[in-house]
Formats: structure tokens, sequence, C-alpha cells
């Protein structure tokens, strides 16, 4: 799916067999890269807009991973360990869920300082051998718009699970201004996970720009869903504080990529961001 473009969702069937293909393809780069674990992260740029793409096994069971992405209240437990995730809420009945989203800075922040989105949440495939989920914000901050959260998600052997997630948007001229801009000077030296030729002679460094943004957001995503479903063994009460936990210290393994703040300061935000996303802004 191409950033601002909300194709038809494939039945089960046809989109099982689509990512079964897509693991298989993929066996020799999560069998062997530089993450350290079953990892490939990819990622798309046109003159309009931008894609990343994570695809992983896990090491839990479909079963789990299914019920805990389904639901949309689940979705803002994850969305929330993200630096730039201020507040989030789901809200509706049972016939349709908005994610009521505030993204900011990576430092505490008042929500009424930061940028809303709306999240429309669509749970658009779950069957014992797929699940889909979509979450599409049509309007973004400084001229970004078609956000688009996409996550699938099958079993594979070992009772294990192959995920997809892709994070994208659009923009138009003034959303890619304010994008350079931040680029050359707050984002600037910041790297993605792609290597890419620099010159004709073979050399690589990792991917910039907004390539190397887009990227580093998917990863933390990713890293985000992967700490929600290792606090799921802990007791209820102790559950937020392992995910908090369990995310930065999966980032710290990416510093040259992910670091942004120390653990302390990353910590106690995200405690306060917490408990004020439960009391409501």
């Amino acid at each position: 799916m191409a950033a601002g473009v909300v194709l038809a969702q494939p039945s089960p069937e046809a989109g099982a067999q689509a990512l079964q293909a897509r693991y298989t393809a993929l066996a020799p780069q999560l069998t062997k890269n530089e993450f350290g674990r079953p990892l490939v992260i990819e990622s798309t740029e046109s003159d309009k807009s931008v894609s990343g793409h994570a695809y992983a096994v896990i090491n839990y069971p479909f079963a789990t991973v299914a019920a805990a992405f389904k639901d949309p209240d689940n979705w803002c437990e994850v969305l929330i360990l993200h630096l730039n995730t201020k507040y989030c809420r789901a809200e509706g009945d049972g016939t349709r869920s908005v994610l009521v989203v505030a993204v900011g800075k990576k430092h505490p922040q008042e929500i009424r300082d930061a940028y809303n989105l709306s999240f429309d949440f669509r749970p658009g495939v779950s069957t014992p051998e797929y699940l889909a989920v979509q979450m599409n914000a049509d309007k973004g901050p400084v001229g970004t718009h078609n956000y688009r959260i996409n996550f699938r998600a099958v079993p594979i052997v070992g009772g294990k699970t192959f995920l997809h997630l892709q994070y994208s948007y659009g923009y138009g001229l003034a959303g890619r201004m304010a994008m350079q801009g931040y680029l050359a000077t707050m984002g600037n030296g910041k790297l993605g996970f792609t290597q890419i030729e620099r010159t004709s002679g073979g050399t690589k460094a990792y991917v910039e720009g907004m390539r190397g943004a887009v990227e580093r957001n998917t990863m933390r995503y990713y890293l985000a869903i992967d700490a929600y479903l290792a606090s799921l063994n802990s007791a209820a009460p102790e559950q937020v504080e392992k995910r908090l936990q369990h995310w930065f210290d999966a980032t710290e393994r990416y510093p040259r990529q992910l670091h942004e703040v120390e653990r302390n300061a990353y910590l106690t935000m995200k405690r306060t961001e917490h408990r004020r996303q439960h009391a409501g802004p």
C-alpha cells in the first residue's frame, strides 16, 4: 500500500499466502543481518510520500499476537512507548473505533502544545491463520497527511509469528519543506538502517533524510509491539513498567539511529504520560 492510498483488503487466504511467501523470500535476511534479531527494515520515498516497513519473526504464538492487536486500547499501550507520542485514547463503539493521538517533542510536553491525529482503526481481517489491522489518519501536522499504520501477521513453525508493520505518510510542499528544515537542523546527521551505495566504487553508508526518518520511526513502533508482548507474562500492575524498560533497552541496542534521551529522562516522562493517558487529557 502506498502512502495516501487505501487498497481493498485481500481475502484472508490471499493475504496469508502473500505474507507467508514474503516470509520465505526474506528467510536469508531474517537469519543473518546486523540487527541481532530476525528483522528486516525497508523503506521507499517518492516526491509525495515516504513509507517504512518492518518484517520480523517474533517469539510469541499467533493466537497471543492476534488477541492483543485486534483491540484498539492495546494499540494505545503500544503507541505511547514512542518518544514522540504524548497521549493516546481509543474512542468509539463496537462498530468503529478512533485512536486520538497527540504527538510532539521528545521531552515532557503538555497535550495542548502537541499535534493531534485521529486514526480510524480498522481491524480488517482476523482468522486462525491471518491478522490484518489498519490505522489511518487523514490529516497530520505541518502539511502532512494520509498517515498509515498497517499491521499483518501469520503463524509460522515453532509456535512463532511473522509480522509486517508498515508506517507511512504523505506530504505536500509545506510538509516537505518543514521536514527538510528539521533534517537540516535538529535532524542533521541522523541515520536510518538501510545501507546504500554512495559512490561508484561501491562504498556504502546508512540512508539519511526522509527515508532515514521513516525507518527510525518504523523501528521504534516495531520495538514497541515487541515490548508490549514481552510484558504480558508479568502481573498486571507490573506490565507498564516492564514495557517501558524493555522498549528503552531495545532502542539502545541501536544507538547510532535511535538514541535520543537518557534512560531516567525517558522513564520519568513516560510514567507521567501513561498516568495522564489513563486519567484523560
